[in-house]
């Protein structure tokens, strides 16, 4: 959710297609204001990514988000003033990037292995973000090899082929290159068709 927490729930638990669905809030209980960031459903090993808008993050598995009761537990430290992002789902920890976008328009590509896996905490830096500017991470993507990277900025998008993300590739913890111009408010990123 956005305070931090992960929550676990059976499948087999939920009600069937037949009904009118029910609140989350029924069977989970978050803190009062709380909002659920990401959904996701796979075995206990599936590698993720867990990111804040503060420019932090680190890989865990989905076993390690399982809390045995409504109230979840903690884990991902969120900054004060700072957002969870939408979790990056990996095929490979050791061969996978990780693309960072900032809301200033800059793009960080560095591979997932820089990152520590940590089953809580904080993590390390992924994109060093300007203070004074009021910038922060807007979204991370998790990219295997070969994929295309779409960068959302209003109605107009720019697709990024692979050999294209090598001019935003850098190490973790830099500021990433800008995006061309007409490209830099940007509303988010996706994998490429």
């Amino acid at each position: 959710d956005s305070t931090g927490r992960s929550y676990s729930l059976l499948a087999s638990s939920l009600p069937s297609a037949r009904g009118q669905g029910e609140p989350l809030s029924g069977r989970l209980n978050p803190p009062p204001g709380a909002s659920f960031k990401g959904l996701l459903m796979g075995e206990a090993a599936q590698a993720l990514v867990l990111a804040s808008s503060a420019g932090y993050g680190f890989v865990t598995t989905l076993g390690d988000l399982e809390a045995g009761n409504k109230n979840g537990k903690a884990i991902l430290n969120v900054p004060e003033g700072g957002n969870v992002l939408e979790p990056a789902l990996l095929q490979s920890a050791e061969n996978d990037l990780l693309a960072v976008l900032s809301t200033e328009g800059r793009l960080l590509v560095f591979p997932v292995k820089d990152l520590p896996q940590l089953s809580k905490g904080k993590g390390n830096k992924l994109m060093n973000v300007a203070s004074d500017e009021n910038e922060s991470v807007l979204a991370v993507q998790a990219l295997a090899e070969g994929q295309k990277l779409t960068v959302l900025a209003g109605s107009r998008h720019i697709t990024l082929k692979w050999s294209d993300l090598e001019l935003y590739r850098g190490e973790r913890g830099r500021r990433g290159a800008k995006l061309p111009r007409g490209f830099q408010k940007v509303d988010g990123m996706r994998l490429g068709e």
